[in-house]
């Protein structure tokens, strides 16, 4: 039998799976949604924190990290179709900072051997990480560039724990005084052009990041508990976050609750990381992605600006020059924010499919053409393409299907 075009004795058989991850201690935690053709299923099991007795609960609050960077790239676009953004003009005129960049000769050589941009920074190469700034898959201390970012406390080049001590305005101008890594269009780099768009969103929107946000995309949506902080009467629903250690495997505290980092508003809010979030609440903005921009009748997004987001924006070229996972170009893209699925290598890379994933361990994708939405909520930090939690979730997604 089937529900919603998902198979009851398959989901039964994904409920075994992920409860079976919790029972051997790989996550404390977790909350599965999917959703398909208008029906919601959802599981939670384990707890919120390790040794506690708290039930894990559909409604439990998670750091979602990078998938905040779909929410930023909506935001940004919010703004491109009122006219106060363009996609290719030069981001000078919001961010002066940014203006007459200065690119390094080698990305190991000294921060004064440097050469001029061949052109601006564009609102486009914000959103496709293309400014020719971002993180560096190595060393975290490798090259002089890093350590600088390191010495600014930019926090743009990790994990979004410990948070930059700057508030924007100070963050922006302390980058802008740093080369860049390549010529801005040259290659994708990851991570910093969401950070600069938080920036640039704000001042654009003309009010901080975090009200913009909240006005135009989290109480039109009905995101009731997103936002960059918790507050305090929800605090008891925030999940407690992990690390693997390296050398025990043990699960070691990464970020409490009441005096975690998200117990209060930030002094830099993150359009990169820095969200916390549900799977209800991450719902309902990614089936209003899946809806061409629509949320009921109201209308977040126009249809063009979706399908612009959801499309691959990386050329050959780009790709072959980008470092990331061995093989990730091969079947991916990279839109306004989002991951794209580009050519089939499993039973789970379905062409078309988009999303992102948060580092903190957890995980969404919407598949256009199953009407399908996936999310994976855990309270460990993973990286998806070698996780076993990320792994199974999405072969049980798919394996739930029933045409």
């Amino acid at each position: 039998m089937s529900t919603g075009g998902l198979s009851r004795a398959r989901l039964g058989r994904m409920r075994d799976v992920m409860s079976g991850h919790v029972e051997r201690g790989d996550v404390p935690g977790l909350v599965t949604l999917i959703s398909r053709r208008g029906q919601v299923h959802v599981d939670a099991f384990g707890v919120k924190a390790v040794g506690g007795d708290d039930p894990m609960r559909r409604d439990t609050i998670f750091r979602i990290t990078s998938m905040t960077k779909p929410v930023t790239a909506v935001a940004a676009m919010i703004l491109v179709e009122e006219c106060k953004l363009r996609l290719d003009e030069p981001v000078d005129r919001l961010l002066p900072e940014l203006s007459g960049r200065k690119v390094l000769k080698r990305i190991d050589g000294p921060l004064d051997e440097t050469v001029p941009a061949s052109r601006p920074i564009t609102l486009r190469d914000l959103l496709t990480f293309r400014m020719g700034f971002g993180m560096i898959m190595g060393p975290p201390e490798g090259t002089p560039i890093q350590r600088a970012v390191r010495e600014q406390q930019l926090g743009c080049l990790g994990p979004p724990k410990p948070a930059t001590p700057h508030a924007p305005d100070a963050w922006i101008r302390r980058l802008g005084a740093l080369p860049l890594m390549h010529q801005p269009g040259e290659r994708w780099m990851y991570n910093t052009g969401s950070h600069v768009l938080g920036v640039l969103i704000a001042r654009a929107a003309g009010q901080p990041l975090e009200a913009f946000f909240r006005e135009r995309i989290f109480e039109p949506l009905g995101m009731k508990d997103t936002g960059f902080s918790v507050p305090a009467d929800k605090l008891d629903r925030l999940a407690t976050s992990y690390w693997a250690n390296a050398q025990t495997g043990a699960l070691d505290l990464h970020d409490g609750v009441a005096d975690g980092q998200w117990s209060r508003p930030p002094v830099f809010p993150d359009g990169s990381a820095g969200l916390v979030s549900t799977a209800d609440d991450y719902l309902a903005f990614a089936r209003m992605l899946l809806n061409k921009g629509k949320h009921g009748r109201e209308r977040i997004l126009s249809r063009p600006s979706v399908e612009a987001m959801t499309t691959d924006q990386l050329t050959p070229e780009q790709k072959a020059a980008s470092g990331f996972f061995p093989g990730y170009w091969d079947s991916r893209g990279w839109g306004f924010g989002v991951s794209i699925v580009t050519r089939r290598d499993d039973a789970t890379a379905s062409p078309g499919r988009y999303g992102w994933d948060g580092g903190y361990g957890t995980s969404w994708s919407s598949d256009p053409r199953e009407d399908l939405v996936g999310i994976l909520m855990t309270q460990r930090a993973g990286y998806p393409l070698s996780s076993a939690v990320y792994l199974d979730f999405w072969t049980s997604v798919y394996q739930a299907i029933d045409d």
